[in-house]
């Protein structure tokens, strides 16, 4: 009795014996209560960024609309992936409907995806605004900025279609005898998407923000040494650089984190191919690649006054006011 308690089998319902999958770090009350708070964080900062972007007039700009982008897809994952991924470690053998394993899937392909994309488009915003600021108003527009979000979204879903089609013929087609919710990528299918999601993506962010940091330090040492005497109408152009300049560094920490969170889990999927993994490891680099979601708004709360100030509006209700749309939070 004791071996068989110890082992805890399960019997499939192809006769098939599957071992208890032990998680440690997931298996304390204290754990469970603490990755629930960080869902419950990840979702409400974002929420908040997501109602002060939309509300405040004074913030509807090319580089927050690009923000809000971003914290829609991070709210996503705090909403829909992150309580999934919790549900998925609780039960010894992970029994999901195909339905939810397909979906779960699916959700998490489209929403990193877009945050790769996001994270494109930031990179691009500011190589034009620090190298290029005489282009900036007539290049990067209102217009222009939706119409790249939403073609941003399109290719995220039509690129995971495409991934997961087969999945998407046949939920059924890859369930283990335990039941668990897994899901098969063929060999081409998955360097496609590293190269899509991954390998270009980052290439590009790295060379952008290059020359962003190499121009802003540039403009940084002309600021410092001219500051003395400058006239009043370039006083101006020195303040609007300096903004400029401050929101580069940012959004470079932002460019940063999400690079810092995304590594460990590609290098868990190249490391995959060669079977040098273990099931308890996935489930660590997606929680670190999700972490992303939780840290983005925390760095907005850090660097941007203009949050705190929303924060602030909205927990005092007086978002409800006539007319509080106008409210100078800048």
């Amino acid at each position: 009795m004791e071996a068989v308690e110890e082992a805890e089998l399960y019997v499939s319902q192809i006769n098939d014996s599957c071992r208890r999958t032990k998680h440690p770090y997931m298996e304390t009350t204290f754990t469970y209560v603490a990755v629930s708070c960080i869902i419950v964080l990840t979702a409400v900062l974002n929420l908040l960024v997501i109602i002060s972007i939309s509300h405040f007039r004074q913030l509807h700009t090319t580089t927050n609309l690009l923000l809000l982008s971003l914290a829609v897809s991070d709210c996503l994952v705090g909403i829909l992936l992150m309580p999934f991924l919790l549900l998925f470690q609780y039960p010894a053998c992970r029994s999901f409907c195909d339905i939810a394993c397909v979906v779960s899937y699916f959700l998490s392909f489209v929403l990193v995806s877009v945050s790769v994309g996001n994270m494109v488009l930031i990179s691009v915003d500011r190589y034009i605004a620090i190298c290029n600021p005489m282009f900036y108003t007539t290049r990067v527009t209102l217009g222009r900025v939706k119409l790249s979000v939403g073609i941003c979204w399109i290719c995220s879903l039509v690129h995971s279609c495409w991934i997961l089609r087969d999945v998407l013929k046949q939920p059924n087609a890859y369930r283990t005898s335990c039941g668990e919710c897994v899901i098969v990528v063929n060999l081409a299918e998955g360097v496609v998407d590293l190269v899509v999601t991954f390998a270009a993506p980052i290439l590009v962010i790295v060379i952008l923000y290059l020359r962003v940091f190499v121009v802003a330090v540039s403009q940084a040492r002309a600021m410092r040494s001219h500051i003395t005497t400058v006239e009043l109408g370039r006083s101006k152009t020195t303040k609007a650089e300096k903004s400029e300049l401050k929101a580069a560094r940012v959004l470079g920490i932002v460019v940063v984190v999400f690079l810092l969170c995304s590594f460990p889990y590609y290098g868990f999927t190249l490391a995959a191919e060669s079977g040098l993994v273990s099931d308890s490891s996935y489930s660590i680099v997606v929680w670190f690649m999700y972490s992303n979601s939780t840290l983005n708004p925390v760095i907005y709360v850090v660097f941007y006054p203009w949050f705190k100030k929303t924060i602030r509006h909205i927990f005092t209700l007086q978002l409800l006011q006539p007319g509080s749309g106008q409210t100078r939070v800048l």
